[in-house]
């Protein structure tokens, strides 16, 4: 009887080692077979060494979050409409220019849009919309995107997207002039905002999205 208790007293003791054992052994992962080296990478946005930490994140919590779009097509247009109304979808302006992107009716009736009233309050149709005049502006604008991209004029590297937006705010005829005059004819609105202010202020984003189109409707 005495060796049944000696016995399992021993037993039980040997199992008390190995578990401490195996909670004390520092056994490390041999992490570098893990690599990313020859994958494809696919990311939304570039990352941009420009934007600091504090960019992204805000210690003022009554803040609403808002992701980083960088200089997407989708950081173009919320920009703009920004820029333009604040991002307010019911904004009309002391000379009746509507909605988030702040459409002129004769401008919306080249797209399609012959009802204002539906058209300011309808969101998904203000950003057709603007996906529509950004790719006629493309389309007419087409010879001057090529001749004149990459070049300054009055000091402001010409893109792509500054031409666009300046066409946004003015008109591609008013953008042709500004860019055929190298800036002398520099176009304001009855704010005081220049052909040039835009070509500056929107410079750089990709708007590879827009695709050129003549008879670009909303609807």
């Amino acid at each position: 009887m005495r060796k049944s208790i000696a016995s399992y007293l021993s037993l039980s003791l040997t199992i008390c080692i190995l578990v401490g054992i195996s909670f004390t052994t520092d056994e490390t992962v041999d992490l570098s077979k893990y690599s990313t080296a020859g994958l494809k990478l696919d990311y939304t946005v570039s990352p941009d060494d420009s934007i600091a930490n504090d960019d992204l994140a805000s210690n003022d919590l009554n803040q609403t979050f808002s992701p980083y779009l960088g200089k997407s097509f989708v950081g173009f247009k919320e920009a703009i409409g920004f820029k333009e109304s604040g991002g307010d979808y019911n904004s009309v302006n002391t000379f009746g220019y509507l909605g988030k992107y702040q459409f002129g009716a004769e401008t919306l009736k080249m797209i399609g849009i012959n009802d204002p009233s539906h058209f300011l309050k309808n969101p998904g149709l203000q950003e057709k919309a603007f996906i529509a005049n950004a790719a006629r502006n493309k389309w007419i604008l087409r010879r001057d995107i090529k001749n004149f991209v990459g070049k300054r004029i009055d000091g402001v590297l010409v893109t792509e997207s500054g031409i666009l937006a300046a066409a946004h705010l003015a008109g591609p005829g008013s953008v042709k002039r500004y860019l055929r005059s190298y800036g002398l004819d520099n176009f304001a609105d009855g704010y005081g905002t220049t052909v040039r202010y835009y070509m500056k202020h929107f410079s750089g984003y990709d708007t590879s999205f827009v695709q050129p189109d003549r008879l670009a409707k909303a609807l």
